[in-house]
């Protein structure tokens, strides 16, 4: 399982619910928001793009940094 990391434009807690609501919709991921830092690490089997195609539902600019 990979360590994905994401830059995420988040401003307050509802911006990261809505990450956390479209990461929980896989199931199958462990993730972590850094919402001061604007990060997201995901571990998962999925591949980076996959993730980021995912959370780009969320409605945020989000950037892949690759894996950790």
């Amino acid at each position: 399982m990979s360590k994905h990391e994401f830059s995420v434009e988040m401003t307050c807690e509802g911006c990261s619910g809505a990450v956390a609501r479209v990461l929980n919709k896989l199931g199958d991921v462990k993730f972590e928001i850094d919402l001061p830092n604007q990060l997201v690490w995901i571990e998962s089997d999925r591949t980076g793009e996959e993730l980021l195609e995912t959370l780009k539902k969320c409605g945020k600019t989000v950037r892949y940094n690759g894996t950790k």
